[in-house]
């Protein structure tokens, strides 16, 4: 029966065309939102790559944190501008594929980068003494290589998987950019796998990463309220403090998104939840960094000398 059907070559993106009142508004405040984001971002990798003064692994994972949040944003952000200003907005079923696969890639990247950033906070306010030779180059630089391809390996296994299925129709996905829970509910094949394949996922980024992530902040905080001075509380909390409003932020965001089965898969709440990590969370991550840290503004203003006045 599947040779008589007749297999799906595009689909389409569903975006906010029922809420057709707020399209224009929601691309302004879209576009603004992937411009600071860009800006933002690309700001943040000058100002760490042009000054030595960062070259810190705490800077170093902000580097690749920055990366990771253009790859984001930008993976989904010209496709679903576009069809904010578009009657219908389609989609290759090559361009999905590839759109799921740089999306996720980046999106599960940022979530094992931020354990990896927790672990690092740990290292500086509970070992300080031992911290260069905890956090040595070579250990960073092997922690953020083995992020990227560890995540690159299991985007391609998910992708790989959703390959795989057959697509006969209908071809519309309820959403506004290519994700995977709507995705599998337009299979006409078995994606029994793919589920499973989600748990598994689900229960390492959300569930193991979080509870590291956790665990890490534990130590931190019985660190700090060990301190004898209320200065150096301060001081070590402020190191920590930036990190942390983005780890809850982000998490929160993929909890709302992803932490339930794909039978109850609901389009307005993964919309919301699609918003925050891949826009939100891209433009407001530089915000927090920047406005937080002196060292960031500092070089900043030696980069753009304009900006000190």
């Amino acid at each position: 029966t599947m040779r008589n059907q007749t297999l799906v070559t595009e689909f389409i993106l569903q975006g906010f065309s029922e809420h057709p009142q707020y399209q224009l508004l929601l691309f302004i405040c879209f576009l603004s939102l992937y411009s600071v984001a860009l800006l933002g971002n690309v700001l943040i990798i000058l100002a760490i790559t042009c000054n030595p003064g960062l070259h810190t692994p705490m800077y170093f994972f902000l580097f690749n944190l920055a990366t990771m949040d253009i790859i984001c944003t930008s993976s989904i952000m010209p496709k679903a501008l576009k069809g904010l200003v578009s009657e219908r907005n389609p989609i290759s079923y090559g361009g999905c594929m590839a759109q799921l696969y740089f999306l996720t890639w980046a999106a599960s990247s940022e979530l094992l980068l931020l354990t990896v950033m927790a672990y690092d906070r740990y290292a500086a306010i509970c070992h300080p003494l031992h911290y260069g030779t905890m956090m040595s180059k070579a250990f960073c630089s092997m922690l953020a290589a083995g992020v990227w391809a560890l995540c690159a390996f299991n985007t391609a296994i998910h992708t790989g998987l959703m390959t795989r299925l057959n697509f006969c129709g209908p071809n519309t996905i309820t959403h506004f950019f290519c994700e995977v829970p709507p995705l599998l509910l337009l299979s006409c094949s078995s994606t029994y796998v793919n589920s499973i394949m989600i748990v598994l996922a689900d229960a390492f980024y959300g569930v193991l990463n979080f509870l590291m992530t956790i665990v890490s902040y534990g130590f931190i905080i019985s660190s700090i309220l060990k301190m004898r001075t209320s200065e150096g509380k301060q001081k070590a909390f402020s190191t920590c403090s930036s990190h942390l409003i983005v780890v809850c932020m982000y998490y929160t965001a993929v909890f709302y998104a992803y932490i339930s089965p794909v039978s109850s898969y609901n389009p307005e709440k993964s919309k919301l939840a699609g918003v925050l990590y891949t826009m939100l969370s891209p433009t407001l991550n530089p915000l927090i960094y920047t406005l937080r840290n002196k060292e960031v503004k500092a070089a900043l203003r030696k980069l753009f000398p304009f900006l000190k006045n």
